[in-house]
């Protein structure tokens, strides 16, 4: 295993926070009622219980590092999830940053952020 780092987000139901990624691809791999961790493929994601977690001011986030950004990002269209640049969910949409870096947004159902981030080398 190579080393790797994975985020830790707020999960105000698990049940919730599966069936929203579980449309995205991603599976259970662990649960119990401290913790859950998700993956699709090489991305790992990992979540905590906090049922006093207010999403309008929450500041969690991650960065998804994807080699095939489009993708990932049709996935989060078909899975109805809607673009716009308010409220939770939402998806918006990559764009090239003066970083030259195409990036886009994700915000989950308990408003954690992902960043979407196509891979340089793919």
């Amino acid at each position: 295993m190579v080393d790797h780092a994975t985020p830790n987000l707020p999960s105000r139901h698990f049940e919730a926070t599966i069936n929203f990624n579980a449309a995205l691809g991603f599976t259970v791999v662990f649960r119990d009622v401290g913790w859950l961790i998700l993956s699709r493929g090489d991305l790992i994601l990992e979540f905590f219980p906090d049922a006093n977690l207010n999403p309008a001011s929450s500041s969690f986030g991650s960065c998804l590092r994807l080699d095939d950004l489009d993708a990932f990002y049709s996935e989060c269209r078909k899975a109805g999830i809607p673009e716009t640049t308010v409220g939770w969910p939402r998806i918006e949409p990559p764009r090239h940053e003066a970083s030259g870096l195409r990036i886009g947004a994700l915000l989950d159902p308990d408003a954690s952020l992902l960043r979407l981030i196509q891979n340089r080398d793919t």
